[in-house]
């Protein structure tokens, strides 16, 4: 398996353990935990449906292969003349695809091609007719090594005949934005009538216009055509129609398991986070969504944490479209009791940062809300996990209205972070003489920045907003000074915008910087490493840095350079040059904001 023009390396495989995390659970909990992975789970094609349009068959042939060989993948070398380099290829290009969900990787978009011949690949689905009939038709595109990343004419999140033009999505936005539909649950599909173009705007749900249309007659949620903004050249002679009932059949399967997983809930908290995702998954509504958010951040610390829904917009081309996302996970109660002190400690580093201000806002600055709300912060395992990446942590929720005004959930996947460790995870970017140290302490440093980058890195700031009509969330009067002009600022977000309104595909990128700079800020801070117990008793002393320059750092034998500080310059570079995998030259774009910062 390789990505194309790359040369192939062997593709390491780690399992998330979780039986004995799972085995500590209650029946009431174990239920809960199962119906919620199912639904994450009955998410998967819809994943696969909203990257490429081969995806979804490539998943059916590798499934419907390992049904006729009951598993036992040497049956292709004995059987059917596959060499065992052919067969190898196979099962790590199968085992990258299950990974991501699709044959595009999760981080950059850039596409994965099967190292084995059209010839080889026949020879293996001849083992059933529905093999046959399955390989058929994906194997010029899965073959193929164009495109070789996601484009907005390559993207599922725009299907259709006819080609789509970011001026035509900004626009058709401006028409959502008009009639209140967002864009996180929708993908635009472009067709041409003569010389008339429709945009149908496709909203995952369970029902459809025709089964909506009784319950909205006489209702200002629009059932089909929504009007157009008077005198948009770029929607001149067209027609926008909201059409329900994307991925119908996945999105029911996933609120029958949801309604079962009610049953089973702890409280009423969790019981109406689930109730409101099962009313948004059925109408469409992002409105639910949001109320499901709400009581989801008011479920502190729960034992079975769960986040479903469209969450991140990393794979639109065009950055508003999420991706579906199901995670279902486990607390460890002893681990999450040892982040408590950073938690605690929250303002005491906010007024370090570099726009804080003394004697404004308790020393949080103008730039910072007047309360920081202390997040619900908790170390879990995960059960499930269906999203085109296994994130090492997440904050959410992504809504700023309701991060602010009810607060957000800082989640680090504790047997993801453990694969950081695995001694035989390869570093391609550490010299020979540094690797040795650098596994031993790379799994730390990655704990210690991604715990900072999700609580205060996520977690700080203030994006200052006019409310509403002349109201604001700060005084417009009395503007805070911005630090790069020494002037007050002049501009901030106008009703109804949002950073991923403004910002567009950059949005995401915009936020990823900002977390990732935050966490590499504090992150060698003797205080923070004290909190994290690296201090003068510990065996990584946080006072050695002092001892460790970049001029005289040549001088010292690895084996002496167990050092935090050093270790995590040395980390910041080598996730600078794996961010170049991400990096589309032909295109010029970067294809994850976690890697174009």
């Amino acid at each position: 398996m390789a990505s194309p023009g790359q040369s192939r390396r062997s593709v390491t495989t780690y399992q998330l353990s979780i039986k004995d995390v799972f085995d500590s659970l209650s029946q009431n909990e174990q239920l809960y935990a199962h119906h919620l992975s199912q639904a994450a789970w009955h998410g998967s094609r819809i994943i696969l449906g909203q990257t490429s349009s081969e995806g979804t068959g490539i998943f059916d042939l590798i499934l419907e292969l390992h049904k006729a060989c009951g598993g036992e993948w040497t049956e292709f070398v004995q059987r059917f003349g596959i060499s065992e380099e052919e067969m190898d290829n196979f099962l790590d290009y199968s085992g990258m695809f299950m990974s991501k969900l699709n044959n595009f990787c999760g981080e950059g978009d850039r596409k994965i091609v099967p190292q084995l011949s059209a010839d080889s690949l026949r020879k293996m689905a001849s083992i059933s007719p529905a093999a046959t009939a399955a390989l058929e038709k994906v194997i010029e595109r899965m073959l193929s090594s164009t495109p070789s990343t996601l484009g907005l004419s390559d993207s599922t999140y725009y299907p259709g005949d006819a080609r789509i033009t970011k001026d035509e999505i900004a626009a058709i936005a401006r028409v959502m934005e008009k009639h209140s539909v967002e864009p996180e649950n929708t993908r635009i599909c472009k067709s041409v009538n003569g010389n008339s173009a429709i945009y149908n705007i496709l909203q995952a749900s369970v029902q459809t216009n025709a089964t909506l249309e009784s319950h909205l007659k006489g209702s200002a949620i629009p059932i089909n055509a929504l009007e157009l903004e008077v005198g948009d050249l770029q929607l001149n002679n067209a027609s926008i129609r909201l059409k329900r009932g994307d991925y119908s059949e996945e999105m029911s399967k996933i609120c029958e398991h949801l309604l079962k997983a009610i049953r089973f809930s702890a409280n009423d908290d969790q019981a109406r986070a689930v109730m409101n995702y099962v009313e948004s998954f059925t109408t469409g509504s992002l409105e639910a969504y949001r109320r499901a958010m709400t009581w989801w951040v008011a479920d502190h610390n729960p034992r079975v944490e769960s986040n479903l829904g469209f969450v991140e917009p990393y794979r639109d081309p065009y950055g508003v479209r999420c991706e579906w996302r199901g995670v279902v996970s486990i607390a460890d109660v002893k681990q999450t009791a040892k982040l408590a002190a950073l938690v605690d400690n929250s303002t005491k580093f906010i007024r370090t940062l570099p726009w804080a201000v003394l004697d404004v806002n308790d020393g949080k600055g103008p730039f910072e809300k007047t309360e920081f709300q202390a997040p619900s912060f908790s170390i879990v395992h995960a059960l499930a996990f269906v999203c085109s990446n296994v994130w090492e942590a997440s904050n959410v929720p992504n809504y700023n209205d309701i991060r602010e005004t009810c607060g957000f959930k800082n989640i680090v996947y504790a047997n993801r972070m453990n694969a950081n460790a695995d001694p035989q995870r390869p570093f391609h970017w550490v010299h020979p003489s540094e690797a040795h140290e650098f596994k031993k302490v790379n799994h730390i440093i990655r704990f210690i920045t991604t715990s900072i980058h999700e609580l205060l890195g996520h977690g700080t700031g203030k994006l200052l907003s006019e409310t509403s009509a002349g109201v604001y969330n700060f005084d417009p009067e009395r503007a805070p000074i911005n630090s790069l002009t020494g002037k007050p600022v002049q501009s901030w977000y106008r009703p109804g915008q949002t950073w991923t309104s403004v910002f567009d595909k950059l949005a995401g990128t915009v936020e990823e910087c900002r977390a990732m700079l935050i966490s590499y800020h504090l992150g060698d801070g003797k205080d923070m490493l004290s909190l994290f117990g690296y201090d003068d008793d510990s065996d990584i002393k946080a006072d050695d840095r002092e001892h460790y320059s970049f001029a005289c750092v040549a001088f010292y034998s690895p084996a002496n350079i167990l050092v935090v500080i050093y270790h995590m310059y040395l980390h910041i570079g080598v996730e600078g040059l794996r961010a170049l995998q991400a990096f589309n030259v032909e295109e010029q774009m970067w294809g994850s904001p976690h890697a174009n910062v």
